[in-house]
């Protein structure tokens, strides 16, 4: 008797874990409930992208199908599943089905561990925790799982026996493994000062500190920069520019199959918006409030929480949007260069400028949570952003198109220019 008084006080109080048969139940309910919300998300991502694209390009967008045009990706879908599938008659047939498949479910496995409001307390049941699948090592987790979409995009080139395809199939390749090594190295500066791989701890850091977007901007810059690569958005879409390589890994592919290579992309995108949003910009923490963050916790604090995150999920999906439809795309040594000689170079010194500085800080009895250990981050950041965007930068290491040109030749084609709008009266 005296063995059940504790577990029966648990499943009264709603601010306690759950009892391990709740903890599973809850888990397949938050299971089916976030995969139906998320393939709702990706499949009105597509709608978004088009009104977005029509709104930057100053015309209207899809429109007819339902009120201001919302029942369009349902009859996108319908289309697709009706159109006629193709399968080359030399592909290698099994791999060429899986692909799909490959490139789409990582993207949706690592939504799973991302903490996206705060915990949610149910009388008779205890405190659930808003993220599908809560792991320790959920960080980690996340790094394994990410680096297998690679595979969908190569074995789709691959298995097609296409030389275009399995051109944008390497290209693919080459480029997000590029990415995901400065990618993984921006996340170690946060990993420094969480000290802990659990995405809830990373939330809790950064409600007692600051945002890392404020303590590590530098490692924030890197890791958007390589999650534009990593999702293969302009300007870092070579694997499919169709000019060069007739739509390159998925020249093949048609109908339904077709389809689930933009929507992996779409659903890398949620995912990526979601990761900044958790590892930079607080999670679902609302900022310049602390109400959020204490105890007890209620079904209130759960769904403003979840508004909050979702806001900085939508900003962050509307800036992959608003990117790709206003910057031109980049040569591919441009992309490789990027990577390799700017990015992962700067991640290692920025790390190495982190580890330095929390180490002083630790010695000198710095309290992590007191203003002048933001300061210190602050004054660094500052440090590192105008030596990499006014001092190093300047049109040099991302070079333009015009690169390739000596300066000297170029000042004389710009005066020349200069003199020809004088002549003209263009200059006036």
């Amino acid at each position: 008797m005296m063995h059940s008084v504790p577990l029966l006080l648990q499943v009264a109080d709603p601010q306690l874990p759950p009892s391990p048969g709740m903890f599973v139940l809850f888990g397949l309910i938050k299971a089916g409930v976030a995969f139906g919300i998320y393939m709702l998300c990706v499949a009105y991502t597509t709608l978004l992208e088009r009104r977005v694209a029509g709104w930057i390009q100053d015309r209207i967008g899809p429109n007819r199908v339902g009120p201001q045009g919302l029942l369009q990706p349902i009859a996108d879908g319908v289309k697709n599943f009706m159109k006629e599938e193709a399968l080359p008659a030399t592909a290698n047939k099994a791999l060429f089905v899986m692909a799909p498949a490959i490139a789409f479910v990582p993207a949706m496995i690592t939504w799973a561990v991302i903490p996206f409001a705060a915990p949610l307390p149910i009388p008779g049941v205890g405190l659930i925790s808003m993220a599908v699948a809560d792991l320790p090592i959920g960080f980690l987790f996340i790094l394994a799982i990410s680096s297998l979409g690679v595979y969908g995009l190569t074995i789709a080139g691959w298995s097609s026996n296409n030389k275009y395809a399995l051109l944008g199939g390497l290209r693919a390749s080459a480029q997000m493994i590029s990415y995901e090594i400065a990618m993984g190295m921006s996340t170690v500066c946060v990993l420094l000062l969480a000290g802990n791989v659990n995405l809830n701890e990373i939330v809790a850091q950064q409600q007692g500190q600051a945002w890392n977007v404020v303590l590590l901007t530098m490692a924030f810059f890197i890791f958007a920069v390589s999650a534009l690569a990593e999702t293969n958005r302009v300007p870092f879409d070579l694997p499919e520019s169709e000019s060069e390589l007739v739509a390159g890994y998925h020249a093949e592919y048609s109908s339904m199959r077709y389809s689930m290579f933009p929507l992996a992309e779409y659903a890398n995108i949620i995912t990526s918006s979601g990761l900044m949003v958790t590892l930079f910009f607080g999670g679902w923490d609302i900022p310049f409030t602390q109400w959020d963050n204490a105890a007890p916790h209620s079904v209130v604090k759960t769904l403003v929480t979840l508004g909050a995150y979702f806001a900085k999920v939508f900003f962050f999906v509307f800036a992959f949007i608003w990117i790709r439809w206003t910057v031109p795309r980049f040569r591919y040594d441009q992309l490789m260069s990027l990577g390799w000689k700017l990015l992962l170079p700067m991640a290692l010194l920025y790390i190495t400028a982190v580890a330095s500085l929390a180490l002083a800080l630790d010695f000198a009895g710095v309290v992590r949570t007191s203003m002048a250990y933001t300061g210190a981050f602050l004054a660094m950041n500052v440090v590192f952003v105008v030596l990499v965007f006014w001092v190093l930068d300047r049109g040099r290491i991302v070079s333009p198109a015009y690169s390739r040109i000596e300066r000297e030749r170029l000042a004389k084609m710009r005066l020349g220019a200069e003199r020809s709008d004088l002549l003209t009266g263009k200059g006036a």
